[in-house]
This record gives structure tokens, C-alpha cells and sequence, in this order.
């Protein structure tokens, strides 16, 4: 079988690389000049298992409420003259009802469980590096009442097989011994003891190269811009390569994993998915005392911040900001995490050689990703991750491969198409009419 896989992302090259194991004639289509370059260019770096509660959460008006007007808030919502956005908005407090935030991190925690296996037995068989650590992450929380639910949070996590510990302040230290001049204000952590971390664009482009020495084949600097389709069938992907010529990419199935731009794709065929793009800002900086970094993930569960170390560097990510497809960057956005830096990691890391980035990260109301097929009937999508695109990868990879050569997927999650996972009611996709198909 021939796969025309769009988007050379994490979902794109994991999805290329578990399809050409699975005998697949695989080839890759991707705008950008190298692979990762987009979302998983220089995203926190966490592979968090531990957190797969989704945004949309029974807290999450009142805490969005009380956001609203500050420049540097973790979330920013500008209100525009975008249907889009209003549509994603009403959809997203609709996902925060209890019911369907337990149902929705009950979807997420099994496909981050299942990623993190598929994740290590890949490391395993490839051998390639990517800056990896295995020690956990810890979940900071500064104030009595946000470490009062942990024990709950323990309970669910465990309840899903994902292992953890809560710690008091002084075991927290003892286990980070960079956090110490948090001591005062720190109410005590979760360590997430199955979470990961590792660069994704290194990761990306490691995973890149070897599909290609397993025969997937990488047309970078190629733009889609239409489909050719018949009878509910794609014919042709028509593309603009670097030189702005023309041409048709042909394949038996398609795998739309253009991350934030999918949906802008999807809507040439008549398929509206409840994507829209959220901002993340993120650090990177040199660390300046090795024995002062942290060697743990770290989460500041109400700043919304990560940190993550990557080899000689610290990577501090963060802020989400809903502004439609302007990349333009925030100064203010990219302050608040260089504040919280110092104000956290106090002198660890050389500020003044911050390399700032600011990224657009795919996500649905419900902050569980599209896997699956569509009404198109050789259409399928890998896409929608959100904030968990290196957390789910090479699960979602997996997966949709094993949907495309016919397998039943291994994790307990909601996937798109017929078959026994297949509830309406649950999918996140509808067809509208179109005048390109025919």
C-alpha cells in the first residue's frame, strides 16, 4: 500500500515510520525545509503522562475569568471577528463539564500510557538520542488547597496504571535539590515517575532520518494546496514545490497530520474539524551552573510553565494564547517566562543568551487529538494534539498505522471510523457539503 503522509511533525514522521515498518510504501510531504519545524521545534520538552487532565475542566471558566485582562496571564483570549474561534470556545466549556472531562482524560491517559511504551521500545530498537532523561516530572503546587486534591489526582492516575508519588516540600527538595529557594512557598509536588523528557525537534528529525534509511521518502519544501477528489475518493494531492512548480502526488490512503493547519486542508474537502491554533511561547537558555540546574522536569501547576533540561540547556515553556494563525510574537508572553525562570531557578541559567520561540499548538475543545478515518473514504487524520503532541506520538503513530493496514488499535481510546470504538456522539468530526467531491 502506498501512504501519503502530510506533515512532517511528530504525528507525521511517527506515523511514516510505523507504517513503513508495517510494509508500507510511505511518502512524506511537509512545507517546511526540514522535519519538526513547526509545533515540535522547540516545544517544553516534557513527556508527561502524569497530566493527562485536559484543559477544559470543571475549574477552568472561573480560573479563565480571572485571567481575563492581564497581558501575561498563562492564557491570553482576544476576542475576534472569528466564527472559529467563537465556535472552538462555546465547544471547549462544553468539555468542561464533569462528565466529559472524566471521560476525555480517561481517552488521554490511555493513549499517553500506550505512547510512552511504543516511545521506549522504538528508543530501544533504533538507539537514537534525542537528550533524553527518565527521572520524572514534578508537579509544583505552591498553596494548601491545590495540594489537598492530590491525593485524588494519585488515585486516578494509579487507577490508569500511571505511577507517582506525592511528596511534602522537604522530599521534594531532597529529590530536586534546586528547588530550594522555594522552600518557603512550596505546599509540596507530584512526581510523575513514569514521565520523560527529551528534545522533540532532535527526536523529529533522528526519527526522519531513519525512515528514510527505511525507504519513507521526504518531499520538503512542498506546499498542498488542493485535492482531486472522485466518487469520496482522493485521486491527487496537488502541490507547489520550492521552486513554485506544480505537481500531483497520487497514493491509496492519506494521513492529514499538518498539526494547527489541518483544518485549513480539511475544509477543501468538505470535513470542518474542531482544531484551532493556541499560541506557546518558550525559552531556551544555557545553563550557567550545572550543579545548581534542575535534573527533573519541573511543572508550576498554577503558572502553567514547564521546565525541562535538554543536554547543556534549560527549556522553559509556556502561556497559551488564542490570536487565530498570528505568529507574530508577544514580548510580554516571553517575559513572564523568563521571569519565572529567575524568580524560580535563580541565576542557574544565562538570561542573556535566550533563544525565544513561539509556536502554534493544534487543539480541540477537548484536548483529545483526531486519530482515525473520515467520510473520505482513503482520508485519514492524525492531528489535534494540542499541548500533548510529544506526549502521544509514537502512540497516535502507532495507531494510525495499525487503522490504516487494517489492525485494531491497542489502546482504549475514541477513534475516528466504524468499528467498535466508532460512537457519533463522541467523535469531534462532522462533514459538511462541498463542491469538491464529486
Amino acid at each position: 500500500m502506498e501512504v501519503l503522509v502530510i506533515g512532517a511533525g511528530l504525528a507525521g514522521v511517527t506515523s511514516a515510520w510505523y507504517l513503513a515498518q508495517a510494509g508500507c510504501s510511505v511518502t512524506v510531504v511537509d512545507r517546511q525545509p526540514g522535519p519538526g519545524l513547526e509545533t515540535s521545534f522547540a516545544n517544553g520538552g516534557q513527556i508527561s503522562v502524569s497530566h493527562p487532565e485536559p484543559w477544559a475542566n470543571p475549574s477552568a471558566p472561573a480560573t479563565v475569568l480571572r485571567w481575563l485582562g492581564r497581558e501575561d496571564a498563562p492564557l491570553l483570549f482576544r476576542l475576534r471577528a472569528d466564527a472559529a474561534q467563537w465556535h472552538w470556545a462555546a465547544s471547549f466549556l462544553r468539555e468542561c463539564l464533569p462528565g466529559r472531562t472524566a471521560r476525555n482524560t480517561a481517552a488521554i491517559a490511555h493513549l499517553a500510557a500506550y505512547s510512552r511504551l511504543e516511545l521506549r521500545a522504538l528508543r530501544a530498537a533504533t538507539g537514537i538520542e534525542y537528550e533524553s532523561r527518565e527521572g520524572g516530572i514534578l508537579h509544583l503546587f505552591e498553596t494548601p488547597r491545590e495540594f489537598a486534591h492530590l491525593p485524588a489526582k494519585l488515585r486516578l492516575l494509579q487507577d490508569f496504571g500511571i505511577a507517582g508519588r506525592i511528596l511534602d516540600p522537604d522530599q521534594t527538595i531532597a529529590v530536586e535539590p534546586a528547588l530550594a529557594t522555594l522552600r518557603p512557598r512550596l505546599a509540596g509536588s507530584l512526581h510523575g515517575l513514569d514521565d520523560e523528557t527529551g528534545n522533540a525537534h532532535l527526536f523529529c528529525t533522528a526519527l526522519a532520518q531513519k525512515a528514510q534509511e527505511a525507504g519513507v521518502n521526504f518531499y520538503l519544501n512542498n506546499r498542498v494546496y488542493d485535492f482531486d477528489v472522485v466518487h469520496g475518493k482522493i485521486m491527487g494531492v496537488r502541490v507547489f514545490d520550492g521552486e513554485n512548480r506544480a505537481g500531483v502526488m497520487r497514493a491509496d490512503a492519506v494521513v492529514l497530520a499538518a498539526g494547527s493547519y489541518s483544518p485549513l486542508l480539511a475544509r477543501q474537502l468538505g470535513i470542518e474539524l474542531p482544531i484551532y491554533p493556541v499560541k506557546g511561547y518558550s525559552i531556551t537558555v544555557p545553563i550557567l551552573d550545572e550543579a545548581r540546574a534542575p535534573h527533573l522536569s519541573l511543572t508550576d501547576e498554577s503558572r502553567r510553565v514547564v521546565c525541562s533540561r535538554l543536554g547543556s540547556h534549560l527549556r522553559v515553556a509556556g502561556t497559551a494564547e488564542l490570536v487565530g494563525y498570528n505568529l507574530s510574537p508577544n514580548p510580554a508572553r516571553g517575559a513572564a517566562i523568563m521571569d519565572w525562570l529567575e524568580d524560580h531557578l535563580p541565576g542557574v541559567a544565562d538570561l542573556s543568551g535566550a533563544e525565544h520561540w513561539c509556536g502554534l499548538r493544534p487543539a480541540t475543545p477537548s484536548n483529545v487529538p483526531l486519530i482515525g478515518r473520515t467520510r473520505i473514504a482513503n482520508l485519514f487524520l492524525n492531528t489535534g494534539h494540542g499541548t500533548l503532541g510529544w506526549t502521544l506520538a509514537c502512540g497516535s503513530g502507532k495507531a494510525i498505522s495499525d487503522i490504516i493496514t487494517g489492525q485494531r488499535p491497542k489502546p482504549d481510546f475514541p477513534f475516528l471510523g466504524p468499528g467498535p470504538r466508532w460512537s457519533p456522539g463522541r467523535a469531534q468530526l462532522s462533514a459538511v457539503s462541498s463542491n469538491k467531491t464529486r
